[in-house]
């Protein structure tokens, strides 16, 4: 039952995140290349996405 919210938590995230990504400023391949790797790498690319996607030029290391 755990593993079915969590899945369910994940997909909503990542649906969440394409959305935003269809949103942007970015170029078509940007968008493209962002999509791929949410769909995927669903966690990893979500997280990828949420440190280095629309904000993420705001973050210097």
């Amino acid at each position: 039952m755990e593993y079915g919210l969590l899945g369910l938590i994940i997909l909503v995230a990542d649906i969440y995140a394409i959305i935003k990504v269809f949103g942007s400023g970015a170029s078509t391949l940007a968008k493209i290349l962002w999509i791929v790797g949410i769909l995927i790498f669903p966690v990893v690319g979500f997280i990828v996405w949420l440190l280095a996607g629309p904000r993420g030029g705001s973050i210097r290391v």
